[in-house]
């Protein structure tokens, strides 16, 4: 039987301008992940985790924490985008052109704008992407460009644990 190896991620030299990834994973935002987050992170806005307030505002019900959105959505790029990365660098000009709502399933897509050899790290390079989410209708709800900076082919530490040889328990 041959060992076969998982999706260790993408590295420097697997970036081209111009590429478009569809992130595979959506991602269904839920009452709990809302109210979690937003009081974890201490946002005071009822809009987020009071239904009563929320009611009253003119979405009828309580909005998903935009940081939660952004993290989400970032967090759907990883695999095909930042699994190697040795940092993240920016998030600019970000923008939420719909709301989300409790209940909402997000989507995202990314295109690589550029890509640079790292000035200070040989080892690395810098990559810039616009990261678009959608929801389940197919709005778009968020837009960002993100920057980060990622190994370049052989100097990704390893990951992986030291397993015991297979028949061994």
């Amino acid at each position: 039987m041959a060992l076969k190896h998982g999706w260790t991620g993408r590295v420097f030299e697997g970036f081209a301008v111009g590429d478009v990834y569809n992130h595979p994973l959506g991602r269904t935002i839920h009452a709990a992940d809302n109210a979690w987050f937003t009081l974890l992170t201490m946002n005071t806005n009822p809009v987020h985790f009071d239904a009563a307030y929320a009611a009253r505002t003119e979405f009828g019900k309580p909005l998903v924490n935009s940081c939660l959105t952004l993290a989400i959505v970032t967090g759907q790029s990883v695999s095909d985008l930042s699994q190697n990365a040795v940092a993240n660098l920016g998030w600019d000009d970000v923008r939420l052109p719909h709301p989300v709502f409790e209940g909402d399933t997000v989507y995202a897509r990314s295109e690589v704008l550029e890509t640079r050899a790292s000035k200070s790290r040989a080892q690395a390079g810098i990559v810039r992407v616009r990261t678009t989410g959608v929801n389940q209708d197919g709005a778009v709800v968020l837009e960002f460009t993100r920057t980060f900076m990622v190994y370049k082919h052989g100097f990704v530490p390893s990951a992986a644990p030291v397993l015991p040889p297979q028949g061994v328990r």
